[in-house]
């Protein structure tokens, strides 16, 4: 008798807490493994700060998380899969300035709104933007730059991993600090970009350090300048913007997390806190340093800090790029 009311007690316990996973799957998740949706080839900036997110939620959620790279339409493409996805947290999306802040004043009948259709998770990094040209390109520095390019500019080739990606962006207002309008050759990421520019195939590339450094320090392509107030620790010979004549040109553009619209509050919590621990991580704070990335703050990075800078970015962004594109 006293064994089947154990049973009973027992079976009912599980009941309930069955039932109670059910009604507050946070509690649970993740259950399975989950994806990390990259809108860019693979081998650029934005592929190697989201799979570094990958591994920060697979060592601190015990379940695997993937990444599956969707590009085109300057990150569009991938970015609108992931507002549509269902919203419980397997599905997230690495955004930064490009997909959720310049497309909106690039990209016409854009199919997502970075501020309604998505829940922050958490800000990752900024990347110093770095002014690139192929090896046998006549300038040696951002003034030389600016001199040839204004007496060449139907000439030059400008690439870019699409309409809306920060290196379309960071060109953009780079050619329209100048004053210029040159060709923009587009790809589906920065490696197709990078070799295209090792080929000596387009001239100039406005790309996060991440992807051109290895190639400046190997010395196949050249630094015009680094888009910061300050010189770059890993580029510590290379002059900004304002050294080389054009103080208007900054640009250091964000990464981070993002979860569909409508993902349970609990589970953007955990996410969020995740990240951010993971981000205190020496080992993952050295790979970033040593990518020349700069990892946020951590009283910034959270869903808050995310979300504030979408909108303070977007706010500063889209009167500039609307006139750039008319230009």
């Amino acid at each position: 008798m006293k064994t089947s009311l154990l049973a009973i007690a027992l079976a009912t316990l599980a009941g309930i807490a069955s039932a109670h996973a059910q009604t507050n799957p946070a509690q649970a998740y993740p259950t399975r493994p989950g994806v990390v949706i990259v809108p860019f080839a693979a081998g650029g900036p934005a592929d190697i700060t989201g799979r570094i997110a990958a591994e920060i939620f697979s060592k601190a959620l015990g379940q695997q998380f993937v990444v599956e790279n969707i590009g085109g339409a300057g990150g569009a493409t991938g970015t609108t899969r992931a507002a549509r996805a269902a919203p419980d947290g397997y599905t997230l999306t690495l955004g930064h300035m490009g997909t959720h802040a310049a497309a909106v004043a690039l990209t016409p009948n854009l199919a997502y709104n970075p501020v309604t259709d998505f829940e922050p998770i958490g800000l990752m990094s900024t990347q110093p933007v770095v002014v690139a040209t192929r090896k046998g390109f006549p300038a040696n520095n951002l003034k030389e730059f600016v001199t040839y390019a204004k007496a060449n500019a139907s000439k030059l080739n400008m690439a870019h991993a699409g309409v809306g990606s920060v290196s379309y962006t960071s060109c953009l207002l780079l050619n329209h600090e100048i004053g210029i309008k040159t060709t923009m050759v587009p790809f589906t990421g920065t490696a197709p970009v990078l070799n295209a520019m090792l080929g000596e195939q387009v001239d100039y590339v406005c790309d996060p350090i991440l992807g051109p450094l290895p190639h400046i320090r190997a010395g196949t392509l050249k630094a015009m300048s680094v888009a910061t107030e300050k010189r770059h620790p890993a580029l510590p010979d290379t002059p900004t913007s304002a050294e080389g004549g054009l103080p208007g040109f900054q640009a250091a553009p964000f990464y981070g997390i993002f979860a569909p619209k409508g993902t349970p509050q609990a589970i953007v919590d955990k996410l969020s806190a995740a990240l951010s621990a993971g981000l205190d991580d020496p080992v993952v704070a050295n790979r970033f340093a040593t990518l020349g990335a700069v990892i946020t703050d951590k009283k910034d990075r959270d869903s808050k800090g995310l979300a504030a800078m979408v909108k303070s970015e977007l706010a500063r962004l889209t009167p500039i790029l609307k006139a750039a594109s008319a230009q």
